[in-house]
């Protein structure tokens, strides 16, 4: 709030009035922690995102800073939403869940998986340890393991399944770090937890029939989440999409399939890959922790590089040479780019080369410089392990060292080992991760919600190496990455979390509790503009989603009407849901009526729309509890009515349904709402998008 005011003021008194007005409750006392009150004018309370927005509007206020533990560890992306090592549990069902993780291996002598403390194997486990030799050995923690064609054993020799495996369910581990960079304590979200692996990825590929074998023996070993962070480059339809049926057979089995969106973010709008409405898609999202690599100038500048770099020179500055510079046999464009072959050993030897290329980087090791600083044209949200000593600037960080470069005669300069650093306009959504509208499923919004993604470390296949570079020799334990696939097991072991303080909850249950109470999102940060397309209801909040007052759940049926809305024959939807179904007798509706806990429409570009979205919410908070409807209009210049806009329960598991209408005139290209559900302690909220027909080319389902 500034400096403090002259004269008669007393501080604690006035921010409890801003902090009633912001909170809406006579008990502000207890949000309030304290005052700041001797050399400045500010205080502390425990906000809500909401309240923190308001807040951040008040007249009085300057700023509103998020509170922060300025430590490193890896567990960032955990305790980044509010879920710490000491959060209420309960170990006697955790321990019983079972966690499919259908991906590449694990490594099972990784800290990350070893079973001390571990009971006996829950009594509901009906698979088993097919290991095909390499001494691999199942335990009370990974009590299950499987391979296919692609591979000949369950050992991961990739990596990725052990990281996204050890996300989801690993061990606390003390002292885990890259080399040093993140050091901490590596934990998964529900570490007493089980895992079954089932390995369908070698070095080269992942095939089809190996996933959908994969489901098959999930569902029969008795997982009771699936997490599967792999799919193809471009969305598939529903009859090709072997992740979404094997997902769909799980599901009729009381099992919950999460799924990562897609890395194809960069390319346009409309590529998320995750699109049937019972798989839980998962976009990635930035953490608060931020890795960076400095590039320190002998002018005393220093520039933030974007890259992951174990490598320490040794000294303080060295000489610096540009690509154009260094080369007697190439072009000037070719050298700049430190291009195969242009450099010049004798004068990059034992010097720092500046490369117009990410590439540049080998280059410039093979031909034995000391280090490289190198550009790339990737957004600067996500930092890349670099397999020799270098920095990754962006297009302006580049021009500076390329500036001091061309104006200073002996230019020197140092590459500093990685650091984290704060980043306080987390969470933004990762520029890579897949974006909508679903181009298979029109009026189903997705990604689904967005979790950390970025920069994440966890465990790690010590016969992998941390780059796919030939010259890189390195094997560790633990090792940072990037992408969707992270994102996924984050949000599966949330599901777990939620799963093991209500058991009989259904898949639909926990994934809207997840949904619902989801972190608002800033759609001024996302890469197109695009808000919910780029991030679903929101991003995860486990703690929450614990008790979210209501859920939408989807019943079978809900998923049988839809297919016959599609114009499947009665004949194909019997097949895939094993029951006597004619779609003529049956009343079919299209997606965006399913009990979907988010509303999406395409309407005809400039045309005037009506459109009605019929839910049924269950109570799952407060015996009796009445919940009050609020409408909030982002960016949709319409009409919005919800009827009823009162719903009274008398009891636990009562289900309520209402409609939202909206009409308008016209969407140009894409409008937001949300709608709130709120009995004075639960905010159940859903987000609303209407796009219209130019936003995004819609492939139909059937082809």
């Amino acid at each position: 709030m500034g400096s403090l005011p002259e004269g008669d003021y007393s501080p604690t008194e006035h921010h409890m009035r801003i902090l009633q007005t912001v909170v809406n409750s006579r008990n502000s006392r207890r949000h309030f922690i304290r005052s700041y009150k001797r050399s400045f004018n500010g205080f502390a309370a425990n906000l809500t995102y909401k309240q923190y927005q308001t807040m951040a509007a008040h007249n009085d206020v300057v700023w509103v800073f998020p509170s922060t533990t300025l430590k490193l560890h890896t567990t960032a992306s955990w305790d980044f939403m509010g879920f710490p090592q000491n959060v209420r549990r309960n170990l006697n069902v955790e321990g019983d869940i079972i966690i499919g993780v259908i991906d590449s291996g694990i490594w099972p002598e990784s800290k990350s998986f070893g079973d001390h403390g571990f009971g006996p194997i829950p009594q509901k486990w009906k698979g088993g340890c097919y290991t095909g030799g390499n001494n691999f050995t199942c335990n009370k923690k990974i009590i299950g393991a499987r391979y296919y064609s692609s591979s000949y054993t369950p050992r991961d020799f990739v990596g990725h399944g052990t990281h996204t495996a050890s996300t989801a369910a690993g061990n606390n581990v003390q002292d885990a770090s890259f080399y040093g960079i993140a050091r901490g304590i590596a934990r998964g979200g529900v570490p007493s937890a089980r895992i079954a692996v089932y390995c369908v990825c070698s070095e080269f590929a992942c095939r089809d029939e190996d996933v959908l074998a994969s489901f098959d023996d999930a569902i029969a070993d008795g997982v009771d989440i699936i997490t599967i962070s792999l799919g193809p480059g471009s969305p598939k339809k529903l009859e090709t999409d072997l992740i979404a049926i094997g997902a769909l057979h799980a599901l009729e089995k009381g099992i919950l399939t999460v799924h990562s969106a897609g890395n194809e973010g960069y390319r346009a709008p409309g590529f998320v890959t995750s699109t049937a409405p019972w798989l839980f898609s998962i976009g990635a999202s930035t953490t608060n922790r931020k890795i960076i690599s400095k590039v320190v100038l002998e002018n005393g500048k220093t520039v933030m590089g974007h890259a992951v770099n174990s490598f320490k020179l040794n000294g303080t500055k060295f000489p610096l040479i540009y690509g154009k510079d260094a080369s007697k046999n190439c072009s000037e464009d070719r050298a700049r780019i430190c291009g195969s072959g242009c450099l010049d050993n004798d004068l990059v030897r034992g010097k720092i080369v500046l490369c117009k290329s990410y590439d540049g980087m080998l280059f410039a090791y093979d031909a034995e410089a000391l280090a490289s600083i190198c550009l790339t044209d990737e957004a600067e949200d996500v930092s890349r392990v670099v397999p020799v000593a270098a920095s990754v600037l962006n297009g302006k960080e580049f021009e500076q060292v390329e500036s001091y470069v061309n104006s200073t005669r002996t230019p020197q300069a140092n590459i500093l080992t990685s650091e984290s650093i704060l980043d306080l306009t987390a969470p933004i959504v990762a520029s890579f991760s897949s974006r909508g509208p679903n181009k298979i499923f029109p009026e189903i919004l997705k990604p689904d919600i967005v979790a950390p993604g970025v920069d994440i470390l966890a465990a790690y296949s010590p016969e992998a190496k941390p780059t796919d570079a030939l010259i890189d020799k390195r094997h560790l334990d633990y090792n940072i990455l990037s992408g969707t696939s992270m994102a996924c097991p984050h949000v599966a072991g949330a599901a777990a979390y939620i799963k093991s303080l209500n058991p009989t909850w259904s898949p639909s249950m926990i994934k809207s509790a997840l949904m619902t109470t989801a972190w608002q999102m800033n759609s001024t940060n996302t890469l197109w503009g695009d808000a919910e397309f780029s991030y679903g209801a929101g991003h995860l909040d486990p703690i929450k989603a614990t008790n979210p007052g209501l859920v939408y759940e989807t019943p079978k049926e809900d998923y049988i009407k839809m297919f016959c809305g599609l114009k499947y024959d009665s004949s194909a939807a019997r097949k895939i849901f094993g029951v006597n179904i004619t779609c003529t007798v049956l009343v079919p509706f299209i997606s965006k009526d399913l009990n979907y806990p988010t509303m999406t429409a395409r309407v005809e570009n400039g045309q005037p729309f009506s459109i009605e979205f019929p839910r049924r919410v269950t109570n799952v908070g407060l015996p009796n509890s009445t919940y009050r409807a609020k409408v909030t209009k982002s960016t949709c210049q319409c009409d919005i009515k919800v009827e009823p806009d009162t719903l009274s329960f008398n009891a636990l598991n009562e289900g309520k349904s209402f409609t939202v209408t909206i009409s308008g005139e016209k969407v140009e290209n894409m409008a937001s709402a949300s709608l709130e559900w709120y009995d004075g302690i639960h905010i159940v909220r859903s987000p609303i998008v209407l796009y219209s027909t130019n936003q995004a080319t819609i492939e139909h389902v059937i082809a």
